[in-house]
């Protein structure tokens, strides 16, 4: 392991370094960088505030290389994305492992996982009709998140 990934310290940075381990990958300074932003996040960030978050006070990271770690860990399964209205991606540490919904607030734009993923999931096969069988679910309320709800 190189100076510079001992360099990115803290327990956030630990817990990302461990779950990049689990999947016997390549530890490197972006990887620990974007997953431990994605880790501390309350609510899934775009590219855009995934990078300003990871440059706050560090290197500056590539788009590319942003873009290339994000793929690589949504492809283990550590992370996972959702559209946004404006076909902006959203990316979130995957803490839900089975099918769930996303919740976006129409005041600040914050995305936010749906926690209750098997009542989500029953409700809306509910919904279907008969002899139909869904492999995926993907579902987003709008309103407004309790931060912006508040008086």
């Amino acid at each position: 392991m190189s100076a510079m990934i001992e360099q990115v310290t803290g327990p956030r940075e630990s817990r990302a370094r461990e779950l990049i381990r689990r999947f016997g990958a390549r530890l490197t300074v972006a990887r620990v960088r974007v997953l431990a932003e994605l880790l501390d996040a309350e609510s899934a960030l775009t590219h855009v505030e995934l990078q300003k978050r990871v440059e706050a006070g560090a290197e500056p990271i590539d788009r590319v290389t942003l873009y290339r770690v994000l793929e690589w860990l949504e492809e283990t399964g550590v992370v996972h994305r959702v559209a946004g209205p404006d076909r902006v991606f959203h990316f979130a540490a995957r803490q839900v492992r089975r099918p769930h919904g996303h919740f976006r607030c129409v005041q600040c734009a914050r995305m936010y996982c749906i926690e209750e993923p098997g009542t989500l999931a029953r409700s809306v096969r509910a919904l279907l009709p008969t002899g139909f069988s869904g492999e995926e679910i993907e579902v987003t309320v709008s309103g407004r998140c309790a931060r912006c709800a508040s008086p």
